[in-house]
């Protein structure tokens, strides 16, 4: 229904939107990204054989067609000297025109024209009796807004707000008296939207700055301090405040990436394209689920698989992380294989090693050896046993040598 009256009517859009039943705004949208063809020929714009959708219905500082039909023979009345008697309001009541209307198109696109005109009517003695321009309460109730926005990216809705002042007079103002302010920050714009991977806070194509809506910051601040502040996980995190998972995946990884990096155990120039997911190496949560019974590892020398039975961790899973994450003490603590190709206890090697050197290397038997170092003497035969057989044919050969001397 809307589409049709749009088509087939003169009405404004406001009142078609009313008619049927929904906002002008999500009509606009609909009839601009559907309809293409239908607002360029309300426009009277001719497309000329391009695609509709990529035919510009209104640039940024430029005049609509519509708007330029409408205006264009009270502006050369304007500059026409057989008007030059008449005010603004009764050249524009001359075609149908508003007053208002009339003299801010002008001072938008045709400053010239009135700057020319009103130097021709103080010459001739001809008085308005109308200030032309700004006054100068108006530019100082804006000074420090036209100041913030030549010199920030910021969108005009905050410094409005920041500054207290109209975000409509603020953006009239602007265009009515700081065109060159206007045409640096379209510059900008137009490098922002050429630029990839902007950063938070960086200028966007449209003018506005690349940050998360407020009411989205609002919904995860609560999940967001606890995933900074603990070592919860996500799922508990989620459940805990009641957003949805993806949801908050999504905005750490866009708004908050370097706390998911930190939380990944990965350096912060990880490649935007990386999937954090599969990525990650030491996780936060994980480190600190860890953390005590690997600190008791460590002061206690004992078995891996003990210390998880105490903790309630499953030993292999517990035994992975040491020698993912502490290989140091993974080795320290951990089996490799000896010279029978059999497993042995790394820290065996260590307290057996210096013992089965002089027993390999000398007639000194066993007992004295163990004695000597302070070792237990069946469990250092057991271990020459069963880890190093050559030893015991080395400390025989040594023997028999001395006898036949």
């Amino acid at each position: 229904m809307a589409v049709k009256l749009y088509a087939d009517t003169d009405l404004p859009l406001r009142d078609i939107a009313e008619q049927s039943g929904v906002t002008p705004g999500a009509l606009s949208a609909y009839l601009r990204r559907h309809c293409r063809e239908l607002v360029l020929k309300r426009h009277n714009i001719d497309a000329d054989g391009k695609d509709p959708k990529k035919v510009k219905i209104m640039s940024a500082g430029k005049q609509s067609v519509k708007a330029h039909a409408k205006y264009k023979d009270a502006v050369l009345a304007c500059d026409n000297m057989n008007y030059i008697e008449l005010n603004m309001s009764q050249i524009a009541r001359m075609f149908n025109l508003s007053g208002t209307g009339l003299t801010n198109f002008m001072r938008v696109h045709y400053p010239e024209v009135l700057e020319r005109r009103e130097k021709t009517q103080k010459r001739l003695g001809i008085s308005e009796n109308i200030h032309h321009g700004a006054r100068k309460k108006t530019l100082q109730q804006y000074a420090e807004a036209v100041e913030l926005y030549k010199s920030k990216d910021l969108s005009l809705p905050e410094i409005a707000e920041m500054c207290n002042v109209s975000e409509y007079g603020l953006s009239q103002h602007l265009r009515f008296y700081h065109k060159d302010v206007l045409i640096l920050k379209r510059k900008k714009r137009a490098q922002a939207k050429r630029k990839k991977n902007k950063k938070r806070g960086a200028l966007m194509g449209n003018g506005s700055r690349k940050v998360p809506r407020t009411e989205t910051e609002q919904k995860y601040a609560e999940a967001l301090q606890l995933y900074k502040d603990t070592s919860m996980l996500m799922k508990d995190i989620v459940k805990k405040t009641g957003v949805s998972s993806e949801g908050f995946r999504f905005y750490l990884h866009k708004w908050h990436r370097n706390l998911a990096l930190e939380r990944s155990g990965l350096p912060r120039e990880t490649d935007l394209k990386v999937d954090l997911r599969k990525a990650r190496l030491k996780m936060k949560c994980t480190a600190s689920k860890y953390t005590e019974a690997i600190e008791c590892l460590k002061k206690r020398k004992c078995s891996a698989a003990k210390v998880a039975f105490e903790y309630g961790f499953n030993p292999d899973v517990f035994r992975q992380y040491l020698h993912k994450h502490e290989p140091e003490l993974a080795d320290e603590l951990g089996m490799s294989y000896g010279s029978n190709q059999k497993k042995t206890l790394n820290k065996c090697k260590t307290k057996y090693g210096e013992a089965i050197e002089i027993y390999e290397s000398s007639r000194e038997s066993l007992r004295s050896i163990s004695a000597r170092l302070g070792l237990t003497y069946e469990s250092l035969g057991g271990y020459i046993r069963r880890n190093s057989p050559e030893s015991i044919r080395k400390h025989k050969l040594i023997i028999e040598n001395r006898s036949k001397k």
